[in-house]
């Protein structure tokens, strides 16, 4: 949840330290601090609320000197937001700091046998336990001592570490929590993601659960699980810096709209050959899935609903049983999955801790797992039997845009890689369906085309304080998208029904004037959906339908239309998405919302 960033190398820290947390400002946070080491004296500075507090403290780094720093930017979990809460955390007698992401889980008995033995305590956080450990157990090598303090801590951890006796020595370790470094000839840093490093260099190394790493600006030395010395493979980061600014937009969520096009081009590039799917190393063979039983699809947020539009296709494609779970309920209910079930968990980040624990679950119990996730080497996509990445590149915006489209897009592409393992459908069929997935950039191209008129019909909602999205089959599952996303940015009260479930209840919050969106592009329940907008019409409802384009079907019951391309009725969700997207983004503009980074929300979230 947290962003870390660290810095040693033959320049100043602490340019490179603001703008790391700059470009994490994404990952959600409430307080912001540095730590830089000079003549042997750590100093450290704080602020409570935006990174800008902290440029405008330092002077953009001006007023705290030294070649050796950490950062962070911090989420509370333990301890409200405050500056005494705020990372870096240092030891009494300051002589380490350390910035951390993930929870502690083992803290309090550290913390109480710590305070028994007459270490005091400045802050709430679990993290203060760290530098205090590392305190009591340094003997002068740091390397040993690190070791020794990670092995007694339980939970989740990226650290960011640093000595007052090692003047270029930075420390950087990991359990379950993200955490990169980059490496270059002018310096070695750390960061909890590529977006703060990519502008400094683009040559980095993944750190492995349990692995540490001892970083000085000429060299970069890391250790397994069994504080031994291993080797590294370097990787390459492949995206442009510019990927993670805003080229022009004055939003990254309306950036990230726009890109979606370019975005899923590139999933589905190089995968759809002679008429059928083609995963590069993939593990599951034809023997195991002709046992498939069962898919259960796992996730949180907006991967979860595209889980529930995967359901849908893979159902109507292969005719297995799929069903969709929440996460975070999944392992807490002592899930039924066998050797015949096979598990496929989304995620953007890879890094979702309760999706990340509900893989390992499913795992334990005998199933396969295939992960569908954006970042290359992340936690998720190394736990999986296999992976399959959306290559959508970099995502600035919390609310996620070109995230989802691009999981769809792969949920289409496995569907019809199943189908022809299981030859439930024909070469024929499956070489036709891809035809139509191939077309679905130009179709997303076309649909974003109405962002003029988005943005007027959003005007009309700036001072509605709730509203409901209606749809069924596939429109249902976009419209609990369509709603995620309105709620998330312009926080105004939003829910999502299946349609049929109106009259059980729902239809009693109906009334003059309340505005009720109909998501109507699944043709053949055409006629049960019209049926459930005039039951809201009636009752005075404000009705903004979206169909496709030359359906006339639903015009006299409408206030408001809009038109997405036909496609594929197994594919409307690509197309469907599109306009609520951008009706979202624009509710929240005219409402003065701080649409990129809403309040509350974190973009990763790695803890429970």
């Amino acid at each position: 949840m947290c962003g870390i960033v660290g810095f040693t190398g033959k320049s100043n820290a602490a340019p490179f330290l603001l703008d790391g947390l700059s470009r994490l400002e994404y990952r959600g946070y409430d307080s912001a601090g540095i730590a830089l080491l000079n003549n042997g004296e750590i100093k450290t500075e704080k602020t409570v609320g935006r990174i800008k507090s902290l440029i405008d403290k330092t002077e953009n780094g001006k007023t705290v000197d030294g070649f050796l720093g950490i950062g962070h930017t911090r989420w509370a979990t333990h301890g409200a937001p405050s500056v005494e809460n705020a990372h870096p955390h240092t030891s009494t007698n300051g002589k380490f700091a350390v910035v951390h992401n993930g929870i502690i889980e083992n803290y309090l008995s550290i913390k109480e046998k710590l305070k028994s033995e007459g270490v005091i305590f400045s802050s709430q956080t679990d993290t203060e336990v760290i530098p205090h450990l590392l305190n009591k157990y340094y003997d002068g090598d740091l390397a040993l001592t690190v070791k020794k303090v990670i092995d007694l801590l339980e939970g989740s951890f990226a650290l960011g570490i640093i000595c007052s006796d090692y003047p270029d020595t930075l420390v950087a370790a990991k359990k379950f929590s993200p955490l990169i470094v980059g490496i270059s000839k002018e310096c070695n840093i750390i960061a909890s993601d590529v977006t703060a490093i990519a502008s400094t260099t683009k040559d980095i190394i993944y750190l492995e659960d349990g692995e540490f790493a001892i970083l000085t600006p000429n060299s970069a030395d890391f250790f397994g699980n069994d504080g031994k010395k291993i080797d590294k493979e370097i990787s390459k980061i492949t995206w442009d810096v510019s990927a993670s600014e805003k080229g022009g937009f004055d939003h990254f969520m309306m950036k990230e709209i726009f890109e979606q096009p370019n975005a899923v081009k590139q999933t589905l590039s190089g995968r759809i050959k002679s008429g059928e799917v083609v995963f590069e190393g993939f593990n599951l063979t034809a023997e195991k899935v002709k046992n498939i039983k069962r898919i259960v699809i796992i996730a949180c947020g907006s991967a979860y609903h595209a889980g529930i539009v995967g359901k849908y296709v893979i159902e109507d494609m292969t005719r297995i049983p799929c069903e969709v779970d929440l996460a975070s309920e999944f392992r807490y209910r002592n899930p039924i999955i066998d050797e015949n079930t096979l598990t496929i968990v989304i995620s953007q980040s890879g890094e979702t801790a309760d999706t990340l624990a509900a893989l390992n679950e499913a795992k334990r119990l005998g199933s396969h797992t295939v992960s569908i996730v954006n970042v290359v080497g992340s936690s998720i996509a190394k736990a999986s039997d296999d992976v399959i990445y959306t290559l959508a590149g970099p995502e600035i915006a919390v609310a996620t845009t070109k995230g989802y489209s691009t999981q769809i897009a792969v949920m289409y592409l496995f569907s019809a890689w199943l189908s022809k393992k299981l030859g439930s459908l024909s070469d024929e069929e499956i070489a036709a369906f891809l035809e139509n997935v191939k077309a679905l950039p130009q179709k997303i191209e076309e649909t974003l085309k109405q962002n003029e008129f988005l943005s007027e019909i959003a005007k009309n909602q700036i001072n509605t304080n709730s509203l409901f999205f209606i749809g069924r089959n596939i429109d249902y599952a976009v419209s609990l998208e369509a709603s995620l996303k309105l709620k998330e940015i312009s926080y105004i009260h939003s829910e999502a029904y299946s349609a049929g479930e109106l009259k059980h209840g729902t239809i009693s919050l109906i009334e003059e004037g309340k505005t009720v969106i109909a998501l109507a592009c699944f043709e053949r329940l055409s006629d049960k959906l019209l049926s459930n907008i005039k039951e809201v019409k009636a009752r005075g409802a404000y009705v903004i339908t979206c169909t496709t384009n030359g359906n006339d079907t639903f015009n006299q019951e409408s206030n408001e239309m809009i038109y997405v391309p036909d496609v594929d009725r197994r594919l409307i969700a690509s197309v469907e998405v599109i306009p609520f997207q951008i009706y979202s983004y624009y509710v929240s503009l005219h409402k003065g919302c701080d649409i990129d980074k809403p309040r509350n929300l974190a973009k990763s979230v790695t803890v429970e």
